[in-house]
């Protein structure tokens, strides 16, 4: 069994196949998909797909680049549905922006002691911002959990990750040949500090590059975990699976 820590299958990119997409993880054991919202549309189909089929949950949040039009307060009626596992997409980006770091850090703040108070973990986008997240995090080691998503920082924050207490999720990027700082990551640190996922529609792995992504690719993820390792890909997908059903406290 394998889980998707982290998809977007509530986006437009599903709307004509979503049965199939789910049928197809399914095929490819992937038996659990954690459906991840980032503004109040998003949040609200996220919602509507966990509802729909049993093996799909959902997070909500707001995302750093969904700041301006959309309010925490809007995602706590959400956040008792219990198909609802974590908070999140939140965090920092300073990819698409750089003007509004402290608004964005104001937002990610609001958004983890929510969190703390509801008992979920927290999905955490560091984009171009590994540091400037982690300072936000700071104050509150010891009372949150969560994953650095798709991460895409180095060896010595991925250490910094871990000792606070949280996850690294690794995607399919650690198939690309070039991905040459994410697979000494993956190199470095114990499998049991690890959680699989597709963020699809985006990031494709290898052999499927530049096309649509979908959680049955996450195959090719566990895989290219277990050749950096040189472990056995049932043991990845074990332990990883069991890495995700403590964070999210899944069924």
């Amino acid at each position: 069994m394998i889980v998707d820590t982290h998809s977007h299958i509530n986006m437009k990119q599903f709307k004509n196949d979503i049965d199939e997409v789910i049928s197809n993880a399914k095929a490819n054991d992937i038996l659990k998909i954690i459906v991840v919202g980032m503004d109040k549309e998003h949040n609200l189909r996220s919602i509507h797909l966990a509802n729909k089929y049993p093996n799909l949950y959902s997070s909500v949040g707001v995302h750093p680049t969904s700041v301006d039009n959309n309010k925490v307060s809007e995602i706590i009626p959400l956040i008792k549905n219990n198909k609802v596992v974590a908070i999140g997409e939140i965090g920092i980006d300073l990819h698409w922006r750089k003007d509004n770091l402290d608004f964005q850090k104001k937002i990610f703040a609001e958004q983890i002691e929510l969190a703390i108070k509801y008992n979920l973990p927290i999905i955490v986008h560091t984009r171009n911002s590994f540091k400037e997240a982690y300072d936000v995090l700071k104050p509150y080691k010891g009372k949150v959990r969560g994953v650095f998503h798709s991460f895409s920082s180095n060896l010595k924050d991925a250490l910094l990750a871990i000792d606070f207490g949280f996850y690294i999720g690794i995607s399919g990027v650690v198939t690309f040949n070039k991905a040459i700082e994410l697979k000494e990551v993956v190199k470095n640190i114990p499998l049991d500090k690890m959680l699989l996922e597709t963020d699809s529609p985006f990031l494709s792995p290898v052999p499927y590059r530049g096309k649509r992504n979908e959680p049955a690719y996450t195959k090719y993820v566990a895989k290219e975990i277990s050749k950096i390792k040189e472990i056995d890909e049932k043991v990845v997908k074990e332990i990883t699976t069991l890495n995700a059903i403590n964070l999210f406290r899944l069924e």
